[in-house]
């Protein structure tokens, strides 16, 4: 089968390389499918060195165009005429060097090999695909298109200084030729200068072309950087934010030092071309030579847009923290952490060459009483590829500590504001300098903002404050953030929970319970999206007990003892009382929900609905259980253990159902202990410290709640 109709049955992820590739002015596609058996049975290779019959071919080229007009004037094609004129038109620029020509069709023929050669091989290897990789975004194919361009563009530009070269080097032979010879007869020579002026016309020509190319190189590039910098970096540091305060965002860096790596190599060859140019002008040059004139401004809009994509390339990949601390960004004085930086521009070359150094707030704001720290421990590494799974260049600093200095800070002049400990913010730099083939940048790049404290009762505060700022914070350097602390809107605080709990268990909150905690937060309203929550209402008001206080011990309760509960939809967890009940009193006798106190830290209750004497549905609630009651008995065995005593009677389990309506031990029974009763393990916990049975006459028939003040905990109503 003919090589184009080969390329044209290809599936469309190679389609579309091609129509990259044909993007290009060099052979329109349009000349390429209608003379394509033609094109593909020419020796263009031999065109390429043969002048005389790179003539011949070209000649050719046109009567084809011909022919194709008269055939598409014969059908009417208004459009496809209008085309092919042009083409020919556009194709009368290799009148006098039909051998460039030829090399253009020639490297197109041979792109579209390769792209027919890589849809071979995946077709070879189909079978050891063992997952699909995850869609693409549109942005992010449009990236990859515009990378691929850069590519051929870069390529191009390759083969066309080394045509620039060849004919540089036949002009200069030629001129040589003509000096040594010292031709005396004047026809003779006013005829060689006239064969050579052509030669340094057409050298000229072919030195503003690659000249005009190089600029529009550099403008791809520059969009691309553009993209890379201001898009998709940004875009992925506030991935990383939020995913430092438990978001599930992907914050994998793979694909993006893949782009910048691309683009790096790309000005690097430019670069190179540059240096290229520079050396065969001092062979040969004359007077307005483009080079000399573009060449400079050339070079420093290369180095420019190198630096600025390399000053960007340096990261941090995995923000500080310590090994059994809250979560990120929390430090410890005296106590290890971890940091991690790459260089997303990943030259194997520099493996082990660029030494990374770290150090404390460069420019600390100057705020009465703003602490100062030192690090200590191993404070400089290599950039490696060894420490990287995916071999990429990263310094993985793991033994760092942090020291107050005795000097603090404060003094005339300083900010009036006042900030608590927890929410005083620092920054840790790093710097390295980048070093390759006669460039010298030097780079620096620095963590989020951390919290420092010196004893682990701040730990809970500190981690508010990283959430808050990861949070609302578009400035990843902005530390005094707190002196003038933003509300937070309800949708994205809501959010913001229900990443703890996605964290924490893998089970996130749902819209019922996002509404029980606005409802606890604002009162009733129709609607929450317009309420904002404000700091202080967060992490200051009624402390020690604020609703951050209440909200994360229910968090830790969940995460250590009720994890697998939670994960099952077994909780219902936040709900108010008065939900409580109106969900309970439509449901049977023995429907039970589990639900967080809203009055006791780190508390968890259940309530039932039991049918009194008039008939009337009445709900019970015992007093909730805490990390104490739990770390002795599960919860389930709690809840399959639980009995009544109603008179005289024997006791009896009033827990049947959970709501709505699945019955309790098939909701519980895959977790409960082979053995009950007196064989259960827990048997002795729950006779020496959980007490669970209640007499009828210490229930109060108006009211929800167990009332014998005789009872330990476990036993009496919130």
């Amino acid at each position: 089968m003919a090589q184009w109709d080969r390329l044209r049955q290809l599936p469309p992820v190679y389609i579309q390389q091609l129509h990259e590739l044909y993007d290009r002015d060099g052979l329109p596609m349009d000349v390429r499918h209608y003379l394509s058996a033609w094109i593909e049975k020419q020796e263009w290779q031999r065109a390429a060195r043969d002048y005389d019959f790179a003539v011949v071919l070209f000649q050719v080229l046109l009567e084809n165009l011909d022919i194709q007009h008269s055939r598409f004037v014969q059908e009417e094609s208004f459009l496809l005429q209008h085309n092919i004129r042009r083409y020919k038109q556009n194709f009368q620029r290799y009148l006098d060097e039909p051998c460039s020509l030829a090399t253009t069709i020639l490297w197109f023929l041979e792109k579209e090999k390769e792209i027919l050669g890589s849809a071979d091989l995946a077709e070879q290897v189909k079978h050891l695909q063992v997952a699909q990789e995850a869609m693409e975004t549109d942005s992010q194919q449009d990236l990859e298109r515009k990378m691929a361009g850069l590519r051929n563009e870069v390529q191009c530009m390759e083969h066309s200084i080394v045509c620039l070269e060849e004919q540089q080097d036949e002009f200069d032979f030629k001129f040589q030729t003509h000096k040594m010879e010292a031709v005396v007869d004047e026809a003779l020579k006013k005829e060689q200068i006239k064969v050579l002026q052509l030669l340094v016309n057409r050298l000229n020509e072919c030195r503003k072309s690659i000249l005009s190319n190089l600029n529009k190189i550099l403008d791809w590039t520059e969009d691309l950087i553009n993209l890379l910098v201001k898009k998709e970096l940004v875009e992925w540091q506030r991935r990383q934010q939020k995913a430092c305060i438990g978001a599930p965002d992907n914050v994998c860096l793979d694909q993006l030092e893949k782009w910048f790596t691309s683009v790096a190599e790309g000005l690097f060859q430019v670069r190179e071309f540059l240096s290229k140019l520079e050396e065969l002008v001092g062979k040969v040059s004359y007077a307005d030579d483009p080079v000399k004139a573009q060449r400079p401004a050339l070079q420093k809009r290369t180095d420019a847009l190198l630096k600025e994509l390399l000053k960007s390339a340096f990261v941090v990949e995995t923000q500080p923290s310590m090994p059994q601390g809250k979560g990120p960004l929390v430090l410890r004085t005296n106590v290890q952490f971890s940091v991690k930086t790459r260089l997303l521009v990943k030259f194997p070359e520099l493996n082990h060459s660029m030494k990374v150094d770290v150090s404390m707030d460069r420019e600390p704001p100057q705020i009465k009483g703003y602490r100062r720290f030192n690090v200590l421990g191993t404070k400089s590494k290599n950039l490696n590829m060894a420490e990287s799974q995916s071999g990429g260049m990263v310094a993985d600093f793991r033994h760092l500590t942090l020291k107050e200095q005795k000097s603090g800070g404060g003094g005339k002049g300083v900010s009036d504001i006042s900030l608590s400990v927890t929410e005083e913010l620092h920054l840790i730099y790093f710097n390295t300098v980048f070093d390759l083939k006669g460039l010298s940048v030097e780079l620096q790049t620095c963590s989020l903002p951390v919290v420092i404290i010196s004893n682990s009762s701040q730990q809970q505060s500190a981690w508010a404050s990283i959430l808050w700022f990861n949070m609302l914070s578009q400035d990843p350097k902005d530390v005094i953030f707190f002196a003038s602390c933003p509300a937070a809107p309800w949708p994205q605080f809501g959010e913001m929970l229900s990443w703890q709990f996605l964290f924490a268990t893998k089970l996130g909150l749902n819209a019922a319970q996002l509404e029980m905690i606005a409802h606890r937060l604002f009162g009733r309203q129709s609607n929450y999206d317009t309420c904002k929550v404000a700091w202080s209402k967060f992490s200051k008001e009624n402390a020690p007990e604020t609703f951050w206080v209440w909200f994360d011990g229910i968090l830790m309760m969940v995460k250590t003892y009720l994890a697998d509960l939670w994960k099952e939809g077994l909780i219902m967890g936040f709900v108010t009382k008065g939900k409580e009940k109106s969900l309970l009193k439509k449901k049977k006798r023995g429907t039970f929900l589990l639900r967080f106190s809203e009055s006791v830290i780190g508390g968890i209750t259940f309530s039932w609905v039991e049918t009194i004497l008039t008939g009337v549905p009445d709900v019970k609630t015992v007093q909730p259980f805490t990390k104490e009651d739990l770390s002795q008995i599960p919860f389930h065995e709690i809840i399959r253990n639980f009995q009544l005593l109603e008179a005289d009677n024997v006791p009896e389990n009033p827990l049947l159902y959970l709501y709505p309506d699945t019955p309790k031990d098939q909701a519980f029974g895959k977790y409960y202990t082979d053995k009950t009763g007196d064989d259960s393990p827990y048997i002795k916990y729950i006779k020496t410290k959980l007490v669970f049975v209640s007499k009828e006459t210490k229930w109060r028939s108006s009211s929800s709640e167990l009332t014998s003040g005789t009872l330990p905990p476990g036993s009496n109503a919130e």
